[in-house]
């Protein structure tokens, strides 16, 4: 009877741990969201400039330690927020590696940020408004 048992736990068990890298990739997604919507209220409410980077090894947000904006579009702050660390079987690609958010929301950038992870599922920032989605 226990055999039984664990035998029926272990089918229903093991397609979730075969999955995993999907579930951490599913992670890694909506921790870089989070960051970026962290990133880019945080800018909006102390008025400066905070930088995102993407990199090799995950996504992290450092802020200008002087405001007002425009006169410090630097980012010479320490980390700001938790970096976001790609997890094992995940991937980052994105079209700009770095970007910042203006103490109006916004982007630096022209076009959106469009980042792509374990590449299937897309991150897009507008390059107007800021709002990532």
């Amino acid at each position: 009877m226990v055999m039984v048992i664990v035998a029926i736990l272990a089918k229903m068990a093991m397609p979730r741990f075969a999955q995993q890298s999907a579930f951490n990739a599913r992670g890694f997604y909506d921790e870089t969201l989070a960051l970026l919507h962290y990133a880019q209220k945080s800018a909006i409410a102390q008025h400066r400039t905070v930088c995102v980077t993407l990199n090799a090894s995950g996504v992290t947000s450092t802020i200008a330690t002087v405001f007002p904006y425009p006169t410090n579009t630097s980012c010479d702050g320490g980390a700001f927020g938790i970096p976001v660390k790609i997890p094992a079987g995940s991937g980052l690609s994105a079209n700009h590696t770095t970007f910042q958010f203006t103490p109006s929301g916004g982007t630096d950038q022209t076009t959106d940020v469009i980042i792509t992870i374990a590449g299937s599922n897309s991150i897009t920032v507008d390059a107007v408004t800021g709002y990532a989605r």
